[in-house]
């Protein structure tokens, strides 16, 4: 018989914004998230959606991993 390994959960969430009209290219790459393009307004909101969302994490002592959907649509809705 196979010996199974306990498999690590992996959160990584990635935003793309596709209103980018002014040909700028934006990254933006942290802990447990990538963004790619949309506006400078877009790109900047998503930002904040990402790093709000990680502090509430942290606050609970959490990863990304370890939350449910639920729970991550409830912190997204705290956000706003």
């Amino acid at each position: 018989m196979a010996k199974q390994r306990k498999r690590s959960a992996v959160a990584h969430l990635v935003g793309l914004g596709l209103d980018n009209e002014d040909g700028h290219v934006r990254v933006t790459r942290g802990e447990n998230f990538s963004i790619f393009s949309g506006s400078e307004e877009t790109h900047e909101r998503m930002q904040h959606t990402c790093i709000k969302l990680n502090e509430k994490l942290a606050r609970r002592g959490k990863q990304l991993a370890d939350i449910s959907r639920t729970e991550f649509r409830d912190l997204l809705a705290d956000i706003g």
